[in-house]
């Protein structure tokens, strides 16, 4: 995730959000990740560094030191999300009001909803190892009306898609048999297939080989060729784009050698 917002302020040291993955280097860009991802920054995210970076950085001082008093009382410490935006004047009061409601929303969810919320929120950011911490925690839960059998086969199959993210095929495996288990759908059998298919030390039991037809077998084979090609794609223009940041007589050589490379692919395709 990158930002890249209009307000310029002289920031000689950015305050780096640990959660999101990025770096803040305006008070327009503070609001705009409190504004948008209020799932990433409720719980901890108002604390001494960033105290520090609005009033070295920002030039909030008056704002540091409110949220500071407002921090060591009693007060609801969601409220200082909506100060630093009403502070921070990016958002006019009816998306102030709206996200205050957002809150108290996210606040009135079962615990283990949240958690989960969250979770599924650093999956999105690509910030796998805290996603799969929570995950974890959320398998410690009790059972309830709302964490049931349905719930934790959820929870292992998201935890197997964050394994699979990070090329832990061993344990994406494992945790997408226990999802199965708790949840039989059709897609965490087409997942367990596809890693087999991608690390050969891998291999279906007979129940579940029972459960695949030639059908089924040839439609995910497709599936994963189709993405294979995809990526390959995607890299290829990743590399061209590099080659426009060199100079030209390495260039010239490099867009010769890659565009016949590319020709030879798209003819291979139609």
């Amino acid at each position: 995730m990158s930002l890249l917002l209009c307000r310029q302020e002289n920031v000689s040291h950015p305050y780096y959000a640990e959660n999101l993955g990025i770096h803040l280097y305006s008070s327009q860009e503070l609001s705009y990740v409190i504004y948008h991802y209020p799932l990433l920054v409720l719980d901890g995210f108002v604390g001494d560094s960033l105290l520090e970076f609005l009033r070295d950085e920002l030039n909030h001082g008056f704002l540091a030191l409110k949220l500071e008093r407002w921090l060591k009382s009693s007060e609801d410490p969601d409220e200082t999300l909506v100060m630093i935006l009403q502070e921070c004047d990016y958002y006019n009061s009816a998306e102030i009001s709206r996200y205050r409601q957002l809150l108290t929303a996210i606040r009135k969810k079962h615990p283990a909803e949240y958690r989960k919320l969250k979770a599924d929120e650093l999956f999105t950011m690509r910030q796998y190892g805290r996603a799969v911490k929570l995950y974890r925690e959320l398998l410690d839960y009790p059972e309830d009306a709302y964490v049931d059998e349905s719930f934790q086969g959820t929870i292992w199959n998201n935890l197997g898609s964050c394994y699979a993210r990070m090329f832990q095929y061993e344990k994406a495996f494992g945790a997408y048999e226990k999802a199965y288990a708790r949840n039989s759908q059709p897609q965490i059998l087409e997942k367990l297939y596809c890693l087999t298919r991608l690390d050969g030390r891998l291999s279906l039991g007979d129940r579940f080989q029972t459960l695949i037809t030639d059908e089924m077998r040839q439609v995910w084979d497709g599936d994963m060729e189709e993405a294979r090609e995809k990526a390959e794609q995607a890299d290829s223009l990743r590399q061209l784009e590099e080659l426009f940041k060199r100079d030209p007589i390495k260039r010239q050589a490099g867009e010769a050698k890659l565009l016949h490379r590319l020709k030879q692919e798209y003819r291979a395709m139609v």
